[in-house]
């Protein structure tokens, strides 16, 4: 089972444990110019995962579920060189972040909702925007572009949610209600076993879709991310 996600897809892992490939394996190799990918955590065989988020396409990433596993995403981002723009209501949540990202740069900004100004995102300095509206994100001028993501995150399932469902190229559930996880698994047409198991799910598993293709992943903190954020929880 192959761990990458086609191209505007989300979801890659490491083909190989090395750095060379038989002549067999040539035809997998691939290059994604400009994507460094940040590691999201691992599947049920403890291979690692990865968003690609740094692409020269739009692309757009829902995740339904808690903000600890989106500061994580954030400060991996952040970590791979790109500019990390937060458009949220409750700045005092995202502040120490901020202020601890990228050593003292200012690689984290914050920003009102409805104020995020032009990044002018480029292949050299790609961008990642976090929107942390609450249950009713704003329609507004903050879209994906190139070299320009933008993560939208849903605390749970609400009147806009299937329509960034359908609209988005890679989706994350966290643990949900059973009514919840029953209209989200007819929006992505999850198998019934996928929907049983959303209510169930322990803090900091998320189930990502894209496409036909699903990855139970766990995302583990470092030292450093715990310290700043503490343990994995679905509920803020």
């Amino acid at each position: 089972m192959t761990h990458r996600i086609g191209p505007r897809r989300g979801l890659r892992g490491p083909r190989h444990a090395g750095h060379t490939l038989t002549a067999d394996h040539l035809g997998a190799l691939s290059l994604p110019v400009g994507d460094d990918g940040v590691i999201i955590g691992t599947d049920t065989e403890g291979h690692p995962q990865l968003i690609g988020f740094h692409r020269p396409t739009p692309y757009d990433v829902l995740l339904i579920g808690g903000l600890w596993t989106a500061q994580v995403l954030a400060l991996r981002a952040a970590a791979t060189g790109a500019r990390v723009a937060v458009e949220t209501g409750r700045t005092q949540a995202w502040t120490t972040l901020a202020q601890a990202a990228g050593a003292g740069l200012e690689c984290v900004s914050l920003h009102d909702v409805g104020r995020v100004p032009p990044t002018g995102a480029t292949v050299g300095s790609p961008v990642v925007v976090v929107r942390d509206c609450g249950m009713r994100p704003p329609r507004g001028r903050v879209v994906s572009s190139p070299w320009q993501s933008v993560l939208t995150l849903l605390p749970y399932l609400s009147p806009v949610a299937p329509r960034l469902m359908r609209s988005s190229t890679l989706v994350g559930v966290q643990r949900v209600s059973p009514e919840e996880a029953a209209q989200i698994g007819r929006i992505l047409g999850l198998a019934r076993a996928e929907v049983e198991a959303l209510p169930t799910l322990a803090d900091g598993v998320t189930l990502w879709v894209a496409g036909g293709e699903r990855h139970w992943v766990m995302t583990g903190a470092t030292d450093i991310e715990t310290g700043l954020l503490g343990t994995a929880r679905r509920m803020d």
